[in-house]
């Protein structure tokens, strides 16, 4: 790893400095296609898939570089897990066959996500003290906790955006720590386009749950 940040050190090289910190170009580059990420799944277009593989790869650079193994760690699995994510939105179907639609959580689901969520964390600091990062407790909690959101976000489970609003949120206190300003403004985006695709996927929600309502009606009323 050492070897490979070593040849890829000009894409750490600082485009610009503001308000005393440095910007790289490899996080100005992971930033726009974040951004655009996170606007394709408010919209729920499966571009939003192969744009993470990619912004996951440049994060997962510049996170080992800064020696945020978990973070890094995470990145290479959201690569793993937005291919997976891209297929759930292309061919995935729910329980009864279906084709995936934007859909609230079930009570037996989301207590399997939460038990799970609280098994993984105490084993993950555990693996982040011992490989030294940087903050591995902090470090832990948005390791976890996106892993969870990924997960909801590629079944279109609602509550996928509540799940990003609290990641995000511990992410900003993370990334402030280690002085990755583009980063913090970006985790802070983040969080407010959360509430925005909270907002958006709920209406789709009552959109969809009105239509559904309307055709029992007509076929009823035949």
């Amino acid at each position: 790893m050492q070897t490979l940040l070593a040849l890829l050190q000009p894409l750490f090289a600082p485009a610009f400095t503001a308000w005393g910190a440095p910007f790289t170009w490899i996080e100005i580059v992971a930033f726009a296609l974040s951004i655009w990420m996170v606007v394709c799944n408010m919209r729920v277009q499966p571009i939003a898939w192969p744009l993470a593989m990619v912004a996951s790869l440049l994060y997962a650079l510049l996170f080992a570089d800064g020696r945020l193994y978990g973070e890094a760690g995470l990145q290479l699995f959201f690569v793993a897990m937005a291919g997976w994510g891209w297929w759930q939105w292309l061919r995935g179907h729910d329980a009864a066959g279906h084709v995936l639609v934007v859909r609230p959580l079930s009570p037996r689901i989301a207590w399997r996500v939460a038990l799970a969520t609280a098994l993984a964390y105490p084993i993950l600091v555990e693996i982040l003290v011992r490989i030294d990062d940087a903050s591995p407790r902090l470090d832990a909690l948005p390791t976890v906790g996106s892993i969870a959101g990924q997960y909801l976000l590629g079944r279109k489970y609602l509550e996928n955006w509540p799940t990003w609003l609290a990641v995000n949120v511990v992410s900003v206190a993370l990334f402030v720590a280690r002085g990755l300003w583009l980063t913090v403004i970006l985790y802070a985006l983040f969080a407010v386009l959360s509430v925005v695709g909270w907002r958006a996927w709920s209406a789709l929600r009552g959109q969809r749950s009105a239509a559904a309502a309307a055709r029992t009606t007509v076929s009823q009323a035949a």
